[in-house]
């Protein structure tokens, strides 16, 4: 069983999963500087980098409940070369999928057993599947829950 790690370990991985500084060009360290970059919108290169690194945010569906954002707009961002800024709405969307995304692979030992996870109905989740929660609050709430069961061994 894993412990649960402190809030400056999620938000160190969860601004690596976002590529870092190389795309959000600031330091985060702490829940502060990630509400205040998230205040002022996520670049679209931190959304870039973590679609080219997560397969699951390939499919029109899978982008829009995680993110809320089409592929069509995707592809603009990509063509303006990811100078633009995401929404708050995205941007907290994004950082929210890039952080449980990053406690499903501590807790399932891979980032590829994490996408799986994502995208299977789970039991817990009422044969749901992970990633069709992330559209609502209440649903990334259910997911996060979840993976707290599975963390404690509550279900597996």
């Amino acid at each position: 069983m894993t412990r649960i790690a402190p809030i400056e370990h999620d938000i160190a991985r969860t601004y690596a999963l976002l590529g870092g500084k190389t795309t959000i060009r600031k330091p985060v360290r702490n829940s502060l500087e990630a509400h205040d970059v998230l205040m002022g919108g996520l670049p679209s290169l931190a959304l870039l980098h973590l679609t080219r690194e997560v397969g699951i945010l390939a499919t029109e569906s899978a982008l829009d409940k995680a993110i809320g954002i089409s592929l069509r707009t995707l592809q603009r961002r990509r063509k303006d070369g990811g100078e633009t800024t995401l929404s708050v709405e995205q941007s907290n969307r994004t950082w929210k999928f890039a952080e449980i995304l990053g406690r499903a692979t501590e807790i399932f030992g891979s980032k590829e057993e994490a996408e799986a996870w994502m995208n299977r109905p789970a039991i817990g989740l009422d044969q749901r599947r992970p990633i069709d929660l992330m559209a609502t609050a209440v649903g990334v709430e259910a997911v996060e829950d979840y993976l707290t069961r599975i963390d404690y061994g509550v279900y597996a």
